[in-house]
């Protein structure tokens, strides 16, 4: 039986780092924000770090991670 292939980048990313690079609209779902507050985001570098491939931003999975790991050490630090 063949293993279904996951959609969701939030089920992909609570198991494992997907193995492609994340775009806007995947930051956006697995945030649970819209795809312009990512933006917004990346304008004011607040957010995960991304980075161009020509016109197109991508995320690379484990700074992604990385970035949520920072966020949550500083959140226990502040309490």
């Amino acid at each position: 039986m063949a293993t279904p292939s996951v959609t969701d980048p939030r089920a992909t990313l609570r198991s494992g780092l997907p193995d492609r690079y994340l775009n806007p609209d995947d930051i956006a779902e697995i945030f649970d924000v819209p795809v312009e507050t990512v933006y917004q985001w990346r304008r004011k570098r607040t957010g995960p770090p991304g980075f161009r491939i020509g016109k197109y931003v991508r995320y690379d999975p484990a700074d992604v991670h990385a970035y949520v790991t920072q966020r949550k050490n500083a959140d226990q630090d502040a309490a």
